[in-house]
């Protein structure tokens, strides 16, 4: 059974909700995203975009169509906006991406009208398909079909939420400039240096440096490629 609620003290440190309060917080549904790459678009209207001050409030604007998530309107309170995802607001013209802080906080930074049609998903998987057809799994449980196998896990391709078409590739590799989605540098950006991998049950390991010059180390998995276009600092 899904609970349809959250304990506030249990919530994920990347929501920015004060511990005190309310002893339940609107808990997202199951979807794209993990709970804790997501926040429930309740939140997200009522507490970052500051648009509603109660939940029935954020209902009526969602009723009424007038936000978009990655190109569709989304009615569900409960709809779990993730990690890299489109806000849109048509009425007032504002478009903003979901990101973390290097505190691993969510926050919406504004984009332009132009960067809202593109959306960078990082490559977790990949399959070939009969006739050659190689089938991307992308990290926001998408799934395309590509007839070139160029594509490398751990890649970013860009999408574009129009044509549900890839625009571009950035390629994992030394000298990309990386952002970490998990862990103690949640949200830092940094240049990839170096790949250490591992085979079995053990994770793979790389060593980044800072645009201050430090260098440091996470795991593969936590890393995102990006490119100066997507992030802002």
């Amino acid at each position: 059974m899904v609970q349809r609620h959250l304990i506030r003290l249990v919530a994920p440190k990347s929501w920015i909700i004060s511990r005190k309060g309310s002893k339940f917080v609107t808990r997202p549904n199951p979807g794209a995203h993990p709970l804790e790459r997501c926040i429930p678009l309740n939140l997200l209207i009522r507490d970052m975009l500051k648009y509603a001050k109660k939940t029935r409030e954020v209902k009526k604007i969602l009723n009424a169509k007038k936000i978009l998530v990655d190109n569709v309107p989304r009615e569900e309170f409960k709809f779990g906006v993730g990690l890299m995802d489109v806000i849109s607001i048509p009425e007032t013209d504002e478009h903003f991406r979901l990101l973390l802080n290097k505190n691993g906080k969510f926050f919406i930074q504004n984009i332009n009208k132009s960067d809202a049609n593109i959306k960078p998903c990082k490559i977790i998987g990949k399959k070939i398909l009969k006739k050659k057809k190689v089938q991307l799994n992308l990290f926001d449980s998408k799934n395309v079909l590509v007839d070139k196998d160029n594509y490398n896990v751990g890649d970013t391709v860009l999408y574009d939420l129009s044509s549900k078409t890839i625009k571009g590739l950035i390629k994992f590799e030394k000298g990309a400039l990386v952002y970490i989605m998990h862990g103690k540098y949640s949200g830092n950006v940094a240049v990839l240096e170096n790949v250490t991998n591992y085979y079995g049950s053990q994770p793979s390991i790389i060593k980044l440096k800072s645009k201050e010059g430090s260098e440091f180390e996470t795991l593969k998995e936590y890393a995102f490629v990006i490119d100066n276009s997507i992030i802002k600092e």
